[in-house]
């Protein structure tokens, strides 16, 4: 017998319902903390058990949910996003108007006086260390003054390289400091990858929606992309994948398991352990980027899949550019089999990362500073994506769908028929507004009503009121009113 069994029917109905109604008028908006299980019994006049027994029929529900130590919240009524649709599995060439779009949109990005509701990367030293990072700089300059006029060479510092290898067992991976080459950032990690993995020609597989500048990137290097399906929830579709390599049609997949660029989610253990069996039993090299790995939201981190590689096929590559520095563009990769070759192409690449700059790092790392700030930096991105979902609950046309992120800061949005996110990216440039269209994170230019939306900014008013003015312009585009219909 359950709790609810015990509980005399009517309190603890009659408590949830008009606790349920004050959520769908609005007086409790989402993103809002319940009142406590003591302060509620006490204003209603009951038993605590009975708040308790509401709290979670209001839960069953879907209406609310509780985070440990922390109490019951009211749950975004956005609805979530479908399963995505098979593509066609055919190989694309980044489309030119696809790549003229994403230098419009950088161009954008970088002019101050836009606010910009997709730029995946925090704009305000309040989101990093930088005094902490700062002031070890300056120790590490005063003690060692002839870091600066030292060549660091290939494959970095080792006592960064040492601390990478320990915070790697978090995800799962036991990796030696040997292992791991640094990199100028995850985007070098990434190149490197390809170059050494890759010829000119090659088809790379894709996930659908992917991380938007892979595109130009492929397009560099001669590379061909194709597209494979991937779930709003679960990630990569792993049943295409194996056709395509049985088929073998791939020469490399890149993927992020751990929560997705553009759409947030987090591959189960399971697929996580399919995936890397498939690599390894077809010797198809996997490019396992894992720069938001760090930012799971919830418990214990899911762990990478290179922890399950068996015969070194999967590269892992990451950076500290969206966790702590993203100026000092220090990121790494550990190669797997392709580590030897990695190392000897970082050093004709571009030779080495800062050796001031990564003792820097290695330091806070060794001081556990880093871990105290990740845990703040994910319980703040958890509540700023929640706060934006419910925002656009309340200002997005009906029937638009997002998906709920696992971590990270961005989450991927589709509106409904009539909105067209280019159209609609146009227009809002008049008005100084920046957001990034679906169109780009596809070869193919797919995705013309999706968007993607970033979280890693100030929850202030210019912010929400641009993203007001999103909901506002596609319900003109659309013709439907803003916020979700009743039992939606």
């Amino acid at each position: 017998m359950t709790l609810l069994d015990e509980m005399p029917e009517t309190r603890y109905q009659q408590l949830a319902d008009t606790l349920a109604q004050a959520i769908r008028c609005g007086t409790l908006l989402p993103g809002s903390r319940l009142p406590s299980v003591r302060r509620c019994a006490q204003t209603h006049s009951v038993s605590i058990n009975t708040v308790v027994a509401a709290y979670r029929a209001l839960e069953d529900r879907g209406l609310v949910e509780a985070r440990p130590q922390s109490g019951f919240y009211v749950r975004s009524t956005l609805p979530a996003l479908k399963a995505a649709s098979q593509p066609s599995s055919r190989i694309e060439p980044p489309a030119d108007d696809v790549l003229a779009l994403i230098d419009t949109v950088f161009a954008a990005q970088q002019n101050p006086a836009f606010t910009n509701l997709s730029l995946a990367c925090p704009q305000t030293s309040d989101f990093y260390p930088g005094g902490k990072l700062g002031r070890m700089l300056s120790s590490q300059l005063r003690r060692q003054p002839d870091l600066i006029g030292k060549y660091a060479l290939p494959p970095g510092s080792l006592r960064l390289r040492q601390q990478i290898a320990r915070r790697s067992m978090t995800l799962g991976m036991l990796v030696e400091p040997g292992d791991i080459t640094l990199t100028h950032g995850c985007m070098e990690a990434l190149q490197l990858a390809l170059r050494v993995t890759t010829k000119p020609g090659d088809c790379i597989g894709l996930e659908s929606p992917t991380y938007f500048y892979l595109l130009p990137l492929l397009a560099s290097l001669g590379l061909k992309a194709l597209e494979i399906p991937t779930d709003p929830q679960h990630g990569l579709s792993l049943d295409a994948l194996e056709l395509l390599l049985n088929e073998k049609r791939l020469d490399a997949v890149i993927a992020m398991p751990t929560v997705q660029n553009p759409l947030g989610c987090t591959m189960p253990l399971a697929a996580k352990k399919r995936l890397a069996r498939l690599m390894n039993d077809h010797q198809v090299p996997l490019i396992e980027d894992g720069l938001y790995a760090e930012i799971q939201f919830g418990g214990a981190l899911s762990p990478a899949v290179k922890s399950f590689d068996r015969d070194g096929w999967v590269l892992f590559c990451s950076s500290f550019t969206k966790t702590l520095a993203p100026d000092f563009r220090i990121g790494w990769i550990a190669g797997g089999r392709f580590n030897e070759a990695l190392r000897k192409l970082k050093a004709v690449s571009s030779m080495a990362e800062s050796q001031l700059l990564s003792e820097t790092l290695a330091m806070f790392l060794e001081t556990g500073g880093y871990d105290h700030h990740l845990r703040n930096l994910r319980k703040r991105y958890a509540a700023q994506v929640e706060a934006a979902r419910a925002l656009i609950a309340r200002h997005f046309p009906r029937g638009t769908r997002a998906t709920q992120p696992a971590g990270g800061f961005v989450f991927w949005v589709e509106f409904p028929a009539g909105v067209d996110s280019v159209a609609l990216f146009h227009q809002l440039l008049e008005e100084q507004i920046c957001l990034t269209p679906g169109t780009l994170y596809s070869p193919s230019g797919r995705y013309r009503n999706g968007l993607r939306l970033s979280c890693c900014y100030p929850f202030n008013a210019r912010y929400t009121q641009a993203l007001a003015r999103v909901g506002a312009k596609a319900c003109e585009m659309s013709g439907l009113p803003p916020g979700i219909e009743q039992g939606e």
